[in-house]
């Protein structure tokens, strides 16, 4: 036992740079039980090595910015995915972006420094894409939808803590699975008014996915925002299309989500 004078002379020393041998030796303590004083002054001011490293709200408490996690959340729903192979330590985030929208894929990495403050991601090439990939311990608990096989072959529900991000930010959700999943296109057709052909076009948007449980998502998420929708379900594919088609609908979502660029 030392008197709390002695602990806090030895903090003082290692704040000021003085090593933990050296310290111990000055103040004739072991160099264990200065180490341990370090870790503590450390843990108590969030300076752990390593900390820095890593930002979660469940774990520590962070905060997070969650206009931008809604999004990032979209887009993992849609063209995301999480790997932890066993010969790696940390598990990595992949949300994979056509190389056809270099604006989505800035947003995609813009997200993810928004969600993860600390963390440095890359963009990893492969044909036609890369895949916007970020390291973290804590992936799981941004996305507890991780699991193994196919997300449309497993159940994928919201915890009750996302649910309300996505009440709260449902725009930035649906512009995320838009730019995973989804697109802005322009239809168009011909009818004869007064003997003369006229060309009439008309955008509308469409989001596909085999997972029920996402596409629900999307479609709850619609409703929530006064979003009018129709989807049909191909039987060769297995994949359920739905589409936005009317014009206040399409003017909607086109103030908050546009075409991908």
């Amino acid at each position: 036992m030392y008197e709390p004078s002695v602990r806090e002379q030895a903090v003082q020393l290692m704040r000021s740079g003085v090593g933990t041998a050296e310290t111990a030796r000055r103040l004739g303590a072991p160099r264990g039980t200065v180490s341990w004083w370090k870790h503590q002054d450390l843990a108590k001011h969030g300076q752990l090595p390593g900390r820095k490293q890593s930002t979660c709200m469940h774990c520590f408490g962070d905060e997070l910015n969650r206009s931008a996690y809604s999004y990032l959340l979209g887009l993992y729903l849609g063209d995301g995915h999480i790997s932890h192979p066993a010969q790696h330590k940390v598990p990595s985030l992949f949300i994979t972006c056509d190389d056809k929208w270099p604006g989505v894929m800035n947003a995609v990495e813009s997200a993810v420094r928004q969600v993860f403050p600390t963390l440095k991601p890359c963009r990893v090439r492969r044909p036609g894409c890369h895949n916007v990939k970020v390291y973290s311990k804590h992936l799981t608990c941004h996305f507890p939808q991780h699991g193994p096989g196919k997300k449309h072959e497993r159940t994928i529900a919201l915890q009750p803590w996302q649910q309300e991000i996505v009440d709260a930010h449902p725009w930035e959700f649906l512009r995320g699975l838009i730019h995973s999943d989804g697109c802005r296109i322009t239809n168009w057709t011909t009818r004869t008014v007064g003997g003369v052909e006229k060309r009439y076009e008309y955008p509308r948007y469409f989001f596909t996915n085999t997972s029920t449980d996402i596409v629900h998502l999307f479609t709850d998420t619609l409703d929530a925002v006064g979003v009018r929708w129709k989807a049909s379900s191909p039987r060769s594919t297995g994949q359920i299309n739905v589409s936005v088609a009317r014009k206040a609908c399409v003017a909607l979502m086109d103030a908050h989500i546009g075409p991908k660029h």
